[in-house]
């Protein structure tokens, strides 16, 4: 099954069970403009309802990812005639909003990639801090850049980034709004593989196939048990591990990888063989 969408400020193609959602302004470095969160919303839309998707794959086209919120815009809503755009509570209204798409990312059962080539400024890195998996080229950089502006940290960044990095090294990013270099992201543990650039997609596009063939179902389960893992105490957590382990248990996915198993045949979803070797050099 394929499916191709174009929307204002992106791409959407679903190959049978991943689905490849592609930043498209790359003239402008691809910022957080409101078509592109207008694009995101249809995007999980279809992706939600969508219960074939397994991985989501998220990129950014013409070597950056994105480049944080769109500086034309903030200019035309303190310079323009409307008065109610730049009020405090049209401010927190419009990231509000941001606020409930972002959660129905970070919430989706798909397994979510995100592949950095280029910048990820300010809400742009915090857009990618909602993925599973933030694989980045050698030339990625990555920025907390909202000092630099006078603003503060948003789009989820001050709940993610301390819980990623950990909160002395959130503290360091957010409050200087320095540049992270890819190799500095990767050792912080921010990001999971180092790539060149030409190898980046690549990378990603085997990494979500080899997710893909895991079981749905327990994927999901997983993400949810592991979002609510250090807001939650042992006893609710062990309560929602026996739940959710009843269902993958009695999923036909568990009973033929048990089957698997038993007749020696090989398994559904082996991390080794299915997201295949990688040469010398192609991760850093």
């Amino acid at each position: 099954m394929t499916f191709d969408l174009t929307l204002r400020a992106s791409s959407l193609l679903i190959r049978d069970d991943v689905a490849e959602f592609v930043h498209q302004r790359p003239d402008t470095r691809n910022p957080l403009s409101v078509e592109l969160r207008e694009d995101y919303k249809q995007m999980l839309t279809v992706v939600e309802h969508n219960r074939a998707v397994k991985v989501l794959l998220i990129t950014g086209s013409g070597g950056s990812f994105c480049a944080g919120g769109n500086i034309k815009e903030m200019q035309d809503r303190l310079q323009g005639d409307d008065e109610s755009v730049r009020t405090p509570a049209a401010t927190r209204a419009r990231l509000a909003d941001a606020n409930a798409w972002l959660r129905r990312l970070r919430a989706l059962d798909a397994v979510v990639i995100a592949a950095v080539d280029g910048s990820a400024f300010g809400g742009g890195l915090s857009l990618a801090l909602h993925a599973d998996f933030i694989l980045a080229s050698t030339r990625a950089v990555f920025s907390m850049s909202f000092a630099r502006l006078g603003l503060t940290p948003d789009f989820g960044a001050v709940y993610l980034l301390p819980r990623i990095v950990g909160v002395t090294a959130a503290r360091d990013m957010m409050l200087t709004g320095r540049k992270v270099s890819a190799q500095q992201a990767l050792h912080m543990g921010m990001i999971h593989e180092l790539h060149t650039p030409d190898l980046l997609l690549q990378r990603a596009r085997a990494m979500a196939r080899a997710l893909s063939r895991a079981s749905g179902d327990a994927m999901g389960m997983t993400k949810k048990l592991l979002n609510q893992s250090l807001d939650a105490d042992y006893d609710t957590l062990g309560a929602a591990e026996a739940y959710t382990q009843a269902v993958a248990m009695s999923t036909g996915y568990h009973r033929q990888a048990i089957a698997a198993f038993l007749e020696k045949r090989p398994a559904l979803y082996d991390w080794e063989r299915d997201s295949g070797s990688m040469e010398s050099g192609d991760q850093q």
